[in-house]
């Protein structure tokens, strides 16, 4: 069976992981020949704080073929809206936290026709979803994680770098608590904010110590990325994060403890450029989440996903419905449109 698969995206207002990882699934899928597409509701429009290859359409609604396959995130489901009735869809769920974002229900998920199959990130996620929909079929795919453009820089002076986006105000607690520390002197601080995904692999690269201050993970990508650009890390699990934290160079500290995380980091900051670990690290994340991992198990879910019953429709794109409130679940839109 041939077709599209067509990932149904939101325009972001900030650089964020989930919308990578989207646009890479499609860069391999159609490495791999799949006609595979990024569907914005804005005709031409571009990503810009990173580069993809993959293509893109355009427009509120979309002809489906009898063969195609709409991939809508975990975020964009409303109770009583099916965006496109009768073809084969698939959940791709990032964050298995944010399942019941916009539907404030959890009976009667997702109530589409036909059902769903689920991709997750995380072993974590993978478990959960599956005790949350279990008769839903749910699909590990891993995050690939791009070793060429994260990778180990240069290391000139001991750094320690962190992203506030997640947890702001713990991360001014934990920017005080770094500078108050008599043992921070010479080391440099990097507050990694709005910036292009290069930048941030450059930064990483000459990075000591990330501080992972995630919270409430599917995955945890800055964590694997940090990993790869040969970082110590410290921080939280954060759930989805959990099997990160299995690798080498890597220190877990009991959530929302930032003096804990500030002395942690102090203690490792002075670890060589060169040190062993950081080589390990690397390493593990490349054995798990190198592009040969993602390309294989995502084959194998839009395999799956095709073998669905499905018929030719008219999709809406999903992002309409919370701008245009109008009959089912247009009362609990609003949380999904301020998302």
């Amino acid at each position: 069976m041939s077709g599209r698969v067509i990932y149904a995206v939101k325009e972001p207002d900030s650089p964020g992981g989930g919308i990578r990882i989207h646009a890479h699934h499609v860069e391999l899928l159609r490495a791999a020949g799949v006609d595979a597409w990024l569907w914005f509701r804005t005709e031409g429009y571009r990503l810009p704080w990173f580069e993809t290859t993959a293509p893109i359409l355009g427009g509120d609604r979309l002809e489906l073929s009898s063969y195609d396959v709409l991939v809508v995130p975990e975020l964009y489901l409303l109770p009583g809206i099916d965006p496109a009735p009768g073809a084969r869809k698939v959940i791709f769920n990032q964050n298995h936290f944010l399942t019941y974002w916009s539907w404030r229900d959890t009976t009667d998920y997702p109530g589409w026709t036909p059902s769903p199959e689920v991709w997750a990130v995380s072993h974590e996620s993978r478990d959960v979803l599956a005790r949350l929909h279990p008769e839903l079929p749910i699909r590990l795919v891993p995050n690939p994680i791009d070793t060429e453009l994260f990778r180990p820089g240069v290391k000139t002076r001991p750094t320690i770098a962190w992203m506030p986006r997640r947890r702001p105000l713990e991360a001014a607690v934990l920017d005080r608590l770094l500078r108050n520390d008599p043992r921070s002197r010479g080391v440099e601080f990097l507050v990694l904010s709005e910036l292009t995904e290069p930048e941030v692999a450059e930064a990483l690269g000459r990075t000591s110590v990330f501080v992972a201050l995630g919270i409430s993970e599917g995955f945890g990508l800055p964590v694997a990325e940090a990993l790869a650009s040969g970082c110590l890390v410290v921080g939280y699990p954060a759930g989805g994060g959990t099997e990160l934290f299995e690798a080498p160079g890597t220190w877990r500290v009991e959530d929302a403890r930032p003096h804990l995380l500030a002395d942690r980091a102090l203690e490792l900051v002075n670890t060589a450029g060169d040190d062993p670990v950081r080589a390990a690290a690397r390493r593990w994340i490349k054995e798990r989440y190198d592009r040969h991992a993602t390309r294989t198990a995502l084959l194998a879910a839009v395999e799956s996903a095709r073998r669905l019953p499905g018929r030719a429709t008219t999709a809406t794109h999903p992002v309409f419905w919370p701008d245009n409130p109008i009959g089912a679940g247009a009362e609990r839109a609003q949380p999904w449109k301020s998302a």
